[in-house]
């Protein structure tokens, strides 16, 4: 048997021939049992230690060495060395791929699918986090998995128990198990998408899950409130069998309303940079709840996030309103996909009317967005329906602007500033995108235009 060197953990070729060594043990120990359940467990201990670092681990990671672990993470029925395998082979999962298609092609998948309501929260996260890593880059059968070995039901029902339980503040396992089970989740519905339905029944202990959370207003999507969000993005939320957990009878503005403050903090304080990743998701529940929502929450959505007479003081998107961060955020080109999120979730929420869409955001943010999904342009853009009047390329409110104080342009200004607009003037009639004419020609053809004297025309050297 493997004996530790006395001056403690190997390094080198000493690690290699080391683990090769537990490896060797451990399989022998398969059948003859060479260590007692307590001892087992430390000499897997031991090569969860010695594998952090893949370098000289290469035994561990062979069909052999992962074959063992897998037997020893299911196959004994000794618990608290079945964790300590599952932990050895979860590490490996993440650090050498390879490991997890001799998982999927030695039909373990099944083993720890059966694991996943094994009572604990060891066995959810360990077993969840295996299933997770395996969803990457391996011909896994999720189908099947759900199909046959219930997935999508355990899955819900280790959320329902963590939507039941109180938190214990001892159990730091709590949390992270609550994680990989939204991680899998989201994973499964991602790449199994016709079998999203499934899991439905998970949505109202989602909901659940998400109300009972502290939400901390510098990082309201740190673990596990970004997970579980994650985990509502590929479900149907417009299913009648959950809208009562979504729009609750006694407030149904109750979910609605956690959702958009998570928005508001996450707008103010997540940077550009991580915006599509972390804020997108939350976006799109907004949306799909907003599409399935009862009048009363639409309004309640609407009067959030659109800008509101308050806000047309000033140009849209100045100033620290979500209305205003959404607007900032319509073209931001570190986070591209936020911004179509953005722009499609305002239009959704103008009904889907182009003139509307206009007197919600101003034509400024309207027109790229209405251009670029080849939605025409509508007539009376121009005429927005406040109660009072609205510059419609601003939506800011005309009687609010503040008068620029600028300089008169000096004749030359003039004719650079002539000679640009009749350029842009040609290059959109040129387009066809709308019906314009040349304030040239016009000015021609109603006798305006008349010839520079020789005295007004600047020679070019």
């Amino acid at each position: 048997m493997a004996t530790l060197p006395p001056a403690g953990l190997p390094t080198g070729t000493d690690k290699l021939e080391y683990i090769k060594e537990l490896i060797n043990d451990l399989s022998e120990d398969l059948n003859e049992e060479l260590y007692l359940p307590d001892d087992r467990a430390a000499v897997l201990d031991q090569l969860k230690i010695l594998t952090r670092d893949p370098i000289n681990a290469d035994p561990l990671y062979t069909e052999e060495g992962i074959s063992t672990l897998l037997r020893h993470a299911y196959d004994k029925p000794s618990t608290k060395s079945a964790d300590a395998a599952r932990r050895v082979l979860a590490n490996a999962m993440v650090l050498k791929t390879v490991t997890r298609d001799i998982f999927v092609n030695k039909g373990f998948a099944p083993n720890a699918c059966q694991g996943l309501n094994g009572g604990s929260f060891d066995d959810e996260f360990l077993n969840s986090r295996i299933l997770f890593l395996s969803t990457y880059g391996t011909k896994v059968d999720l189908k099947k998995l759900i199909d046959d070995e219930k997935l999508a039901d355990r899955i819900s029902e280790n959320l329902a128990r963590h939507a039941k339980e109180s938190k214990a503040k001892s159990d730091p396992m709590q949390d992270m198990a609550l994680v990989e089970s939204a991680k899998l989740l989201f994973n499964v519905t991602y790449y199994c998408p016709d079998k999203s339905s499934s899991f439905t029944s998970a949505i109202p202990h989602l909901v659940a899950l998400l109300l009972k959370q502290d939400i901390s207003q510098t990082k309201p999507l740190d673990p596990p409130v970004g997970f579980i969000i994650n985990a509502l993005a590929n479900l149907d939320v417009g299913s009648s069998d959950c809208q009562k957990s979504i729009h609750p009878e006694e407030d149904p503005e109750k979910v609605v309303s956690r959702l958009i403050s998570i928005l508001d903090a996450a707008m103010k304080n997540v940077p550009d940079d991580q915006l599509d990743a972390t804020v997108s998701p939350l976006l799109g529940v907004i949306s799909s709840v907003y599409k399935h929502a009862p009048d009363s929450s639409k309004k309640y959505i609407r009067e959030k996030l659109l800008p509101t007479e308050e806000d047309r003081k000033e140009v849209l998107g100045k100033g620290d309103a979500l209305s205003a961060k959404l607007l900032q955020n319509f073209n931001n080109p570190l986070a591209p996909s936020v911004g179509t999120v953005i722009q499609h979730l305002l239009y959704d929420l103008s009904e889907n009317d182009a003139n509307k869409f206009v007197e919600n955001v101003g034509y400024g943010f309207a027109s790229g967005f209405l251009f670029q999904n080849n939605i025409p342009i509508p007539p009376s853009a121009s005429d927005p329906g406040s109660q009072k009047p609205v510059n419609p390329v601003t939506g800011q409110h005309v009687d609010a602007e503040k008068p620029v104080d600028e300089p008169e342009m000096t004749e030359e200004e003039k004719e650079r500033e002539a000679e640009r607009l009749f350029v842009l003037f040609e290059r959109l009639k040129n387009t066809g995108v709308v019906d314009i004419q040349n304030p040239v020609e016009a000015a021609m053809r109603e006798g305006r235009y008349r010839e520079l004297k020789d005295d007004e025309v600047e020679e070019i050297e």
